[in-house]
């Protein structure tokens, strides 16, 4: 199969990646900076903001192949703090970043497999993308937008072929967490006295968390089976419960949990 993967440089992308291509898939990868490189994967050089850059790295691809059989969206960033310190221009490019960035590719990806008549569109969310996460709710919003957007997709392509399946990760070891644009302004303390200890569990969960070739072996999966499913959980069994009590429990019951879980 043709593979496209969006941010391959490190963490989940780079997993799946490297998977894929042991897979004897032909495997496409964007990145924004030269990388060492993978065996067996292409690079595609573009930033997930440029629209000129996508049609340019799309058109190579497709010269190439003549063809796309998985498109997977998994290039994103995070900011943490307050919502109310969050810069109107960091939330901006969170979901420039995490959202419209899947949007502009898909604007590409969706009419080739369309008239394919099969092909397979994975995007990345998070079980952020299921609930909204103290201090990180810029980046739950951004989640949340791809949930949705994926949920009305799957609809209006149905009986075309393709297939729309959404990936909610939960806490992974990756090199996101050292990446993550956090607010520190000196009055957030003040502000919000619990945020410090929450970010520090957070950080913890997410060092202490799955590697991300556990993902990769799912994203492996996925792609061999014919009716995959709308969705897929990929997180430690508590994660996974909490998915599962947010549809389940009253919202007030769910959001007093998420405080103790949080320290808040």
């Amino acid at each position: 199969m043709v593979i496209l993967i969006t941010g391959v440089s490190s963490g989940f992308g780079k997993a799946m990646a490297l998977r894929l291509a042991k897979d004897g898939h032909k495997v496409y990868g964007t990145v924004r900076r030269e990388v060492e490189p993978l065996e067996g994967v292409t690079y595609l050089m573009t930033d997930v903001r440029d629209d000129a850059g996508i049609a340019a790295a799309f058109a190579q691809m497709m010269e190439a192949e003549g063809r796309l059989d998985v498109f997977i969206n998994n290039a994103g960033m995070g900011i943490g703090g307050p919502l109310e310190f969050n810069p109107v221009e960091d939330v901006q490019m969170q979901m420039d970043v995490n959202f419209m960035g899947m949007v502009k590719w898909l604007k590409h990806v969706i009419p080739v497999m369309r008239r394919q008549g099969e092909g397979k569109i994975l995007c990345v969310s998070s079980i952020g993308g299921l609930m909204g996460l103290p201090y990180q709710g810029a980046y739950s919003a951004s989640k949340f937008a791809i949930e949705g957007w994926c949920e009305a997709l799957r609809l209006e392509l149905r009986g075309t072929g393709v297939k729309v399946v959404v990936i909610e990760p939960g806490d992974f070891s990756t090199g996101f967490t050292a990446t993550r644009k956090s607010v520190c302004p000196a009055d957030v303390a003040e502000a919000y006295p619990s945020y410090e200890r929450s970010l520090k569990g957070i950080e913890k969960d997410e060092t202490s968390g799955l590697k991300p070739e556990v993902l990769a072996a799912k994203i492996s999966s996925i792609i061999r089976k014919k009716n995959p499913a709308y969705n897929y959980v990929v997180a430690s069994f508590l994660q996974k419960l909490s998915v599962f009590a947010k549809w389940l429990l009253p919202k007030r019951v769910f959001a007093w949990i998420l405080s103790l879980y949080y320290n808040l």
